[in-house]
Order: C-alpha cells, then structure tokens, then sequence
C-alpha cells in the first residue's frame, strides 16, 4: 500500500541526526485530501519516517500542553 503526501510548508526542524535524518514540524497533505501538521523524521532523500499527525485543534492542545510541561519545569529548577 503506497501512501501519497505532499509537503505543503516546512515550519521547522527539531534535530538533525549524524546521518542526515531531521524530525521536523511540517504541514503535509496525506491521500490528496487529509491536511495534517504532522511531526516526524525524514530521510536525507525526503521519504517520511515514522511519526505523528495532528489536526488544528490537537496541535492547540500539545501548545498548551507543553506551555504547562516548560512552567512545571522551572517551578522544580530542571
């Protein structure tokens, strides 16, 4: 089963491995009808790795999340 995508925009990348792999954020189109943000490793050549896809809404929530996770971590001096 072949899955097709489109990579709409780049927003940014996280990390960059030793071999060239990067976990980014980006918007892709998945199947010509599902527009996702979608956070995940791609290799050197552009193929996705494994990872995450997320509608609006559930990207809103992991901001808010993470806004609550980075407040918690200075509380406890981390």
């Amino acid at each position: 089963m072949q899955i097709n995508f489109k990579l709409e925009r780049r927003i940014g990348a996280l990390s960059e491995s030793s071999s060239g792999y990067t976990k980014e954020l980006n918007v892709v189109i998945w199947d010509e009808k599902y527009t996702k943000y979608d956070l995940r490793t791609w290799n050197p050549n552009g193929k996705p790795g494994k990872g995450i896809t997320l509608t609006k809404e559930e990207l809103k929530k992991l901001y808010k999340l993470i806004g609550e996770e980075i407040s918690q971590m200075g509380a406890h001096n981390e």
